[in-house]
């Protein structure tokens, strides 16, 4: 089988969910014509809220200026899901890559990124498993891994966040993909302590490739 191969772009500081949005929609364009290879962008963002096809603002628990004095914008998204939070301290991967190329399914897709989120939290030291009916990945503590993906002519975007150590307050602003906020959780509210971002990022870089078959280049 030919090599599959991965280009890795690890964006530093805060990156805008509507830079990163253009960004994607950019690169879903280049993979379509093959301009470029599969790519994996790992990011974090300023707080904000976006609402998937199934979310609405009544999922957002609190009043605009709440939101407004924590700083955290709201943005509907193309992703499937619910309403979802993403800030500092959270590891988002967005993944823009060719479902027809690799010869798998959506389904099978969301599993691989679950995976990946389950084989990361083991070399962190946390058992991670999947919940029936309910994407994402979770620990005894709760959700630490969110997956919500868009399929644009065989091409993904959007992708996974995983809570290395984001404010965990911040969730009480919403009903995260239909659950209590106490049902979020992250790997410093698990362990006391989170990897340095730089760490985390290789191990959830590593175990993509490894869950996909891919080689980094």
């Amino acid at each position: 089988m030919p090599e599959r191969i991965l280009r890795l772009v690890l964006l530093d500081g805060l990156t805008l969910y509507e830079e990163a949005h253009t960004l994607q929609r950019g690169m879903v364009s280049n993979r379509v014509a093959d301009d470029i290879p599969d790519t994996l962008i790992m990011l974090e963002h300023p707080p904000v809220i976006t609402l998937g096809h199934n979310a609405s603002e009544a999922d957002i628990t609190v009043k605009p200026a709440l939101l407004k004095k924590h700083q955290i914008t709201v943005h509907k998204a193309e992703r499937g899901g619910q309403v979802t939070y993403h800030g500092p301290g959270q590891i988002v991967g967005y993944a823009v890559i060719d479902l027809l190329a690799l010869k798998i399914t959506v389904e099978q897709f969301i599993s691989n990124i679950e995976e990946t989120m389950i084989r990361a939290c083991k070399k962190m030291g946390i058992e991670a498993y999947r919940k029936s009916g309910s994407p994402g990945v979770f620990t005894f503590r709760g959700k630490i891994g969110a997956v919500g993906v868009r399929v644009t002519r065989g091409v993904t975007y959007h992708g996974f966040s995983f809570n290395l150590s984001p404010n965990l307050e911040h969730y009480k602003f919403i009903k995260p993909c239909g659950m209590s906020h106490a049902d979020i959780t992250s790997v410093r509210a698990i362990k006391g302590s989170a990897p340095p971002l730089k760490e985390a990022r290789r191990i959830l870089s590593d175990c993509f490739v490894e869950v996909f078959g891919m080689t980094v280049r």
